[in-house]
């Protein structure tokens, strides 16, 4: 009865399976149709990676996984010794077909040519093709000889490439990427089950099918189509859904694939050296960073109290890092729970300089200021539109997030713009002066605007990001409002 000895190394991610004896045709296209692939010289079945699929088959062979105990550089070293002894053969049979060569040339020394009509024609034409057959058999295993030389070389060479720290960095980056995207998968899910949730009735649901996105209602591409045509019921549609989503959620397969990749990322880390534990200042964006490496969903992280930092997702944070939504620490704790995880923070890189010389600073203005500019701007309207209109028509600050102003902000028609401000207040145009095109002033600083509604005789809407700090506007308001009022009260009344 053949008997199975079943190895994993986690340096090549590879699991091979050792045989006692010739396999059944059974087990053979068992074996074969999981991957698994014969190595003659190694006398051994590999697969060239790891699956949950063929580690069950292993486990039901042999009764258990055990760590492979030759390492990367040892088969390699391995390898190369015998792709070195075949090059040294080759280079062997080279030398001797070269020396036979040598010997059938004796015949025609000193250029004795074949004599036609001759009775030695016939032997000397022989001679003379066992000759070129040797010195072509020469040539070929001097090649082979060169090839597997070269073969021994880049074995070698890709061994050490692989144990190299900067490729073991690049392997980490990518089994953090695909980490990620097993999470996303399970976040998806999530979100898909909060929709379902939500939408019960017929009409919820043909919407839902009909104009969202497939992904986000974990639904087929054809299964709206199937309802239209009265195939399925809504009901059964959307019951097929939270079943898909949830064995997404819940199911072993994806999960083993997690903990596979964790597994990986700790050999790894663990083959650079110790991860040093985090000592400088720890603050939410440090902590949102770290959970969106590690694949949590929208992570955003407050400080409830001092000391304290609550980390929070719209759907549950991936199983290592916590059960639920939502997890609160200490300073240590997550310090800790950094370090557990292999993450370091990235070192802070300087701030960008401006190209521009004569840059000037972007200025988020608090309520009462950006209220008091608007109004100075409201009175330069009514000054300048004496005579021209009725009534000037006045604006009030516009107030916004951050999120809302990029997404509205491109673009010479968004309705969102930046603009640049002298030190009276007044915002910096590019204006015509013999022939030229010069800046009605010196700026300051640049803010935000919204055009939002823009009219004639209307001045622009001064826009405030509500959930950005704020700083103090270079220019003396309440002097350039006294004389914003007095000159518009001179106008009025002229």
């Amino acid at each position: 009865m053949t008997s199975f000895t079943a190895t994993y190394s986690p340096e090549d991610n590879k699991i091979r399976l050792y045989a006692s004896s010739r396999l059944d045709a059974e087990t053979y296209a068992r074996v074969k149709e999981a991957g698994f692939q014969w190595a003659p010289k190694q006398e051994l079945f590999v697969a060239p990676k790891w699956t949950p699929q063929r580690e069950d088959l292993a486990v039901e062979l042999a009764g258990e996984i055990e760590p492979e105990e030759m390492t990367l550089a040892e088969r390699a070293a391995i390898k190369a010794e015998r792709l070195d002894g075949l090059a040294h053969k080759r280079h062997a049979e080279a030398n001797s077909f070269a020396r036979r060569a040598d010997e059938l040339s004796q015949a025609f020394h000193m250029g004795q040519p074949i004599l036609v009509g001759h009775h030695s024609e016939r032997g000397a034409r022989k001679t003379q093709e066992r000759m070129h057959s040797a010195m072509t058999a020469s040539t070929g295993a001097e090649k082979a000889a060169t090839y597997w030389l070269y073969r021994a070389t880049g074995v070698e060479r890709f061994a050490n490439m692989k144990n190299d720290p900067r490729t073991r960095a690049n392997r980490i980056k990518t089994l953090l990427a695909e980490l990620r995207d097993l999470q996303r998968g399970i976040n998806t899910a999530h979100a898909a089950l909060a929709i379902w949730d939500r939408f019960t009735t017929d009409e919820q649901i043909r919407h839902a099918l009909g104009n969202m996105d497939t992904r986000k209602t974990w639904s087929n591409y054809d299964l709206y189509y199937k309802v239209d045509k009265g195939e399925i019921t809504p009901a059964d549609a959307r019951q097929s859904c939270i079943e898909g989503a949830t064995l997404a959620v819940n199911g072993p397969i994806r999960r083993r694939w997690i903990e596979h990749v964790l597994n990986r990322l700790a050999f790894e880390r663990s083959m650079l050296g110790d991860i040093p534990r985090y000592d400088g200042e720890l603050t939410p964006v440090i902590i949102q960073a770290f959970a969106r490496e590690q694949g949590a969903e929208g992570p955003k992280c407050t400080v409830p109290h001092a000391g304290v930092f609550r980390l929070e997702s719209p759907v549950p944070l991936p199983a290592h890092i916590a059960p639920e939504a939502s997890l609160a620490l200490s300073e240590d704790g997550w310090r800790d729970l950094m370090q557990a995880s292999g993450y370091t923070v990235p070192a802070r890189t300087a701030r960008r300089v401006s190209a521009k010389p004569d840059a000037v600073p972007l200025i988020n203005p608090s309520q009462e200021q950006a209220e008091q500019l608007q109004t100075i701007w409201n009175l330069h309207m009514v000054a300048a539109s004496n005579g021209k209109h009725s009534a000037a028509k006045s604006n009030s600050i516009y107030s916004t997030t951050q999120a809302t102003y990029s997404a509205n902000s491109k673009g010479d028609y968004a309705p969102f713009k930046t603009i640049e401000i002298a030190a009276d207040g007044r915002r910096v145009r590019m204006e015509w002066q013999r022939q030229e095109r010069v800046r009605s002033g010196e700026p300051v600083a640049r803010i935000r605007i919204s055009t939002i509604g823009a009219e004639f005789y209307k001045p622009d809407a001064l826009l405030v990001i509500t959930d950005k700090p704020t700083k103090p506007l270079p220019i003396d308001l309440d002097t350039l409002e006294a004389a914003a009022r007095q000159a518009a009260g001179e106008e009025v009344a002229a």
